[in-house]
């Protein structure tokens, strides 16, 4: 099933309040009550990314963290601001880390330039070859600089 790169989740934010519509934009990326969170120390591919298979790596991932969402309350922890202006946070649904979870299941890399948080959780996919490493992806900085020239 494909579906558009923003999709609409329902969740709570942190003060409790339920927030009707709330967007996840990629793999890496949601918006609540308004807000842009990029989820600290992942990078997760980008939504037109496929790999040489042919895996759908971007979208995949997008669905994926979905998946994480919908349905359940979601906070978010700011640690930095980044060059776009979006906050960058630890964000978790129903207490789990979403950014361990996603590098967990193969659909982020662990981000290791700004922190080594999530090198267990890569190590773990990589050796059992799932997701992005079971279909030779290119890495999501790589992949966006070579899109770019």
């Amino acid at each position: 099933m494909i579906l558009p790169a923003a999709m609409l989740v329902a969740v709570a934010c942190m003060s409790g309040n339920v927030a009707l519509a709330q967007t996840i934009t990629d793999g890496d990326t949601i918006k609540l009550n308004g807000v842009t969170y990029r989820l600290w120390g992942i990078d997760a591919p980008e939504t037109a990314q496929v790999c040489p298979d042919g895996w759908p790596a971007g979208r995949l991932a997008t669905t994926h963290l979905q998946s994480l969402i919908v349905g359940r309350n979601v906070t978010c922890e700011r640690r930095d601001t980044d060059r776009y202006g979006r906050i960058v946070a630890v964000c978790r649904a129903g207490g789990t880390d979403l950014g361990a979870t996603m590098v967990r299941d193969g659909y982020a890399w662990a981000f290791v330039k700004y922190t080594g948080d999530y090198v267990g959780q890569e190590a773990q996919a990589k050796g059992g070859r799932i997701g992005v490493h079971g279909h030779d992806c290119a890495l999501a900085w790589e992949w966006r600089a070579a899109t770019r020239r």
